[in-house]
């Protein structure tokens, strides 16, 4: 079984209560990880998350760091915050490329993978800004632009491309519903297990020694509702697989 670096999947909120003439904030810290994190738990994978706030200190920018996981997944997590660790943007030293070491990682046999969200691909308001960083050459699919963001309010089931592909599983080919993905375009060379809208939802690439995949939808609300996340057996079947074909486990 694979050991999993799941960077990304948590936020901070703060509300702000008006009563009258008076008001106060309120502040909550949220994890989305938890589908994700239980479903690969319970297919046998040791699970590491880095939430979202000790990324910019802790992502690890070495072959060596990274060595200590056999896949990566960057789950609603800016390129900003992998790039700009506290030395570079707070005391201005120059550091790690943690996305650069992240590419060369991947090429000499590491696994990847990014799971789509807000801020993911290139994300909200491009915001999420991968497209021009190194592991844009690593992805099976390019990146738009522009905001990517295609959003489902009334639904929409993928198109399994690849009836019977290892990373499927049992999962079958009658999926629940999704509420949104990241628009992106298959690069050449890449395998297109599953689309949903006509663009790619699940795509697999090989590069060097090692291998990268791409879940293009959510892994947890509110683009993968509770219907798809929690309720469907086939949610631990896709995700199992993707973690064992990158690793190199299929």
């Amino acid at each position: 079984m694979a050991k999993v670096l799941i960077a990304g999947e948590s936020w901070m909120t703060t509300s702000t209560h008006v009563k009258g003439v008076d008001e106060f904030s309120v502040h909550s810290y949220v994890e989305g990880v938890g589908p994700l994190k239980n479903a690969l738990e319970a297919a046998g994978h040791e699970v590491t998350h880095m939430p979202a706030h000790l990324v910019p200190t802790e992502f690890p920018g070495s072959a060596e760091a990274l060595g200590r996981y056999d896949v990566v997944v960057l789950s609603d997590i800016g390129a900003n915050s992998i790039q700009l660790a506290p030395g570079v943007f707070e005391r201005f030293t120059p550091g790690e490329d943690r996305l650069q070491a992240l590419a060369d990682w991947t090429r000499a046999g590491g696994g990847l993978v990014m799971i789509g969200g807000y801020l993911s691909f290139s994300g909200f308001q491009a915001r999420a800004a991968f497209r021009n960083t190194a592991i844009a050459e690593v992805l099976p699919v390019g990146m738009l632009a522009e905001d990517d963001r295609w959003e489902l309010p009334s639904g929409l089931t993928a198109k399994v491309e690849m009836p019977g592909h290892a990373v499927l599983g049992s999962a079958g080919e009658e999926w629940p519903a999704l509420l949104g993905y990241n628009r992106t375009t298959l690069r050449p060379g890449a395998e297109l297990v599953a689309s949903i809208n006509g663009d790619p939802l699940i795509a697999l690439s090989e590069h060097g020694s090692g291998r990268s995949a791409v879940f293009t939808s959510d892994c947890s609300p509110h683009w993968a509702p509770a219907a798809f996340c929690e309720e469907w057996p086939g949610y631990q079947q896709i995700f199992d697989g993707i973690i064992r074909w990158v690793s190199g486990e299929q």
